[in-house]
Order: structure tokens, then sequence, then C-alpha cells
């Protein structure tokens, strides 16, 4: 049962990840205001929408996952820290990035009984 918890709650992720990604490739002007908010110029977003979507693939395949998860770790810290360093706290954008970058680790470890034992977790 908790690998098809596992599994689902990787498939949100990845595909949240891959709608940002094609927001990012598809419709730049859609994030125009946000990205020049935090200092980004928008001709960025490319770039961008490429590493969302690589993190995301890599991710979603199970021989790469724990790649993957630490990649999307990375760039959703980074988006953290964007917005921290513009003196926002708590924040909608940086409360999605943790609670994917949560639900990222969540849905591998109840997917892949590898990282359940590295990490044993005992939750009586």
């Amino acid at each position: 049962m908790s690998i098809w918890i596992g599994r689902i709650l990787s498939a949100l992720v990845v595909v949240l990840l891959l709608a940002d990604a094609a927001t990012n490739l598809f419709a730049p002007d859609f994030l125009r205001g946000e990205m020049e908010a935090t200092g980004f110029p928008v001709n960025l977003a490319p770039a961008l929408g490429i590493i969302i979507a690589i993190c995301a693939i890599l991710y979603a395949v199970p021989k790469t996952a724990f790649l993957g998860a630490i990649l999307v770790t990375g760039f959703l810290g980074g988006a953290i820290c964007t917005h921290f360093r513009l003196g926002e706290f708590f924040t909608p954008p940086q409360i999605v990035s943790l609670i994917l970058g949560i639900a990222a680790w969540g849905g591998l470890y109840l997917r892949d009984p590898r990282l359940r034992q590295l990490v044993p977790l005992n939750m009586v």
C-alpha cells in the first residue's frame, strides 16, 4: 500500500514540475512579473524550464530517482533562498517549494525500499 502512495505522490511531484517546466519553456511571458520581481530576466525562463524538466525526468526514472530527488531539492531550495534574499518569509512560492520538496522525498521514501533501509523511520 505504501508503495502505491509513494508512486502517486511522486507522480504528482513530476506532473507539477513538468507543468512548471512547460510554462518556462512555452509561455515565459506568463512568468515575466514574478521573474523580474525576483531579479531574473525572463530570457532565462527556457533554461530554467530545461533544468526543471531534467530534474523531473531523473526523479521519475527509478534508476536515477535518488539523483533526481537531490537535484529537485537543490532547485527548490534555490527558489526558497531567492525569496529569502528578497526579504520574503513564508510566502506562497516558498511554501509550495517546501511542500514539493517534502513530497518528493516522501514519495521516494514510500516507493523505494532501498531508501527505507537507509533511513529507517519508526512511526509508531
